[in-house]
């Protein structure tokens, strides 16, 4: 039933979309302007596509609720939540933080950015500061 719904749904959302763009444009917006209509009538003559516009939007509401009320029929009172159950879960207690102490730097191994030739053959270690100090001359 809801495909059938859904069906006709993007039909008529088609046919209003088109026949929108069909109409005769009358200048300006809001119904500003325009002519053809009575010297200073609020309405001009209601056009045979202007009555189609209208029937097919009324459509399109009559199955934009229609559609709503199915998908809260289906939805019955369960949740998103409910559906994942309780295997993704996880306390955050339980959630394992990482090290203070780890490195979050890549080592670079002898790379070094200006400095002297003895800072720069000289190792590094893990912590970043020189293994062996530079040589003082």
């Amino acid at each position: 039933m809801e495909n059938i719904v859904l069906t006709i749904h993007l039909i008529l959302a088609l046919g209003l979309i088109g026949s929108v763009l069909l109409q005769r444009s009358e200048g300006g917006g809001l119904g500003i302007g325009g002519g053809g209509g009575g010297a200073m009538s609020g309405r001009s003559a209601a056009t045979a596509m202007a009555k189609v516009t209208w029937i097919l939007a009324i459509g399109f509401l009559i199955t934009s609720l229609t559609l709503t009320v199915i998908a809260a029929k289906n939805a019955g009172g369960s949740s998103v939540l409910d559906l994942q159950g309780s295997a993704t879960s996880t306390p955050v207690e339980d959630i394992p933080l990482a090290d203070p102490n780890a490195i979050l730097i890549p080592d670079l191994g002898n790379l070094t950015i200006g400095g002297t030739d003895a800072e720069a053959a000289a190792p590094v270690n893990t912590q970043g500061a020189p293994a062996t100090p530079p040589a003082s001359e």
